[in-house]
């Protein structure tokens, strides 16, 4: 029987991964975690939560433990944007995080999930269809922590027989929570901007092209990879995984066509500018359809037709709330 902890439960992937988890393996079967339970009131009333610092390797062997824990969702991250004002700080979370992670799994044999993302490659990396091996050499230390975390896993992998999966994240589109900093996250707050102003105002250019997901097929992908036989699994560890590539412009079209009034300005952020140009265009996602049957059930039509109406019900729900 599967018995999951979930780290960083209560980011933008968490919250969402954790409902996907317990619906499918139990809710007792998956133990959620946060640096601190303030925030995650839903979790706790619906299911077991406890309080995790992954800096402190203990804490994480005690609770493997304790819950009789075999696989371990590790989300815990600091995000590009938040980590270029604070590298060092990323680095303990991200990196330091990782290996008491990957030490505490190795005593106890647990399997692990580990997300990356398209920010390990770099500007000497292919712009499009970025292949699954290339060079990398990224340029922004949140892209620097997921490279050496793919490495670190690929070495705990081969060194110790620890079974470690993972898949490289493009930006992420979700209906229900608020991403958390990271370069990305345009293509979250146009929604909600959209809806209750008619107006965006856009910190990337609008020629940008980056790949996106929707929350749907990131739960479904990575439970997927996490069953999948080891056996056809070449690769394991940073999966490319590819959906939606769009540029601001493109998505702002895309929601001219449910809202036709909407308009979007432009005030460039030379930080996340700089990080988005190191990226890039598109994601070579041939070995994870191969290996383990990746493919997405969104494309940008159905996407943003969702995020609108889900969306739309909510915001319109809390409006007449407060009223």
């Amino acid at each position: 029987m599967k018995r999951i902890l979930v780290t960083g439960a209560l980011g933008q992937i968490g919250t969402e991964l954790v409902p996907y988890l317990r619906e499918k393996y139990g809710t007792d079967n998956v133990i959620a975690s946060g640096k601190s339970a303030n925030g995650s009131e839903k979790l706790i009333e619906t299911g077991p939560f406890e309080v995790l610092d992954i800096t402190v390797r203990e804490r994480i062997t005690d609770l493997i433990g304790k819950h009789k824990i075999n696989t371990v969702y590790h989300l815990a991250s600091m995000l590009s944007g938040t980590g270029e004002a604070n590298p060092l700080g990323l680095w303990e979370v991200n990196l330091d995080g990782l290996i008491n992670i990957l030490e505490a799994s190795r005593e106890t044999g647990c399997s692990v999930f580990f997300p990356s993302s398209i920010a390990v490659f770099g500007p000497d990396s292919p712009k499009d269809k970025t292949p699954q091996n290339t060079i990398t050499r990224p340029t922004s230390i949140y892209g620097i922590s997921k490279i050496t975390g793919e490495l670190l896993c690929d070495y705990y992998h081969n060194r110790y027989g620890l079974d470690i999966r993972g898949l490289r994240y493009p930006g992420v589109i979700s209906n229900a929570t608020l991403p958390g900093g990271g370069t990305t996250d345009y293509a979250v707050h146009i929604f909600y901007d959209a809806i209750r102003h008619g107006r965006y105002t856009c910190f990337l250019r609008e020629n940008s092209s980056i790949d996106m997901i929707y929350m749907p097929d990131v739960l479904e992908g990575a439970v997927k990879l996490m069953e999948a036989d080891p056996g056809k699994l070449r690769h394991r560890n940073a999966f490319n995984v590819s959906a939606i590539t769009v540029t601001p412009s493109e998505l702002t079209e895309e929601i001219k066509k449910h809202i036709p009034d909407f308009k979007i300005d432009y005030d460039i952020d030379p930080v996340r500018q700089a990080i988005a140009d190191s990226w890039p265009n598109s994601l070579d996602d041939t070995a994870a359809r191969a290996e383990w049957g990746w493919e997405p059930g969104y494309n940008l039509e159905m996407m943003v037709e969702d995020m609108l109406k889900v969306l739309g019900a909510r915001l319109k729900q809390t409006k007449s709330s407060a009223e």
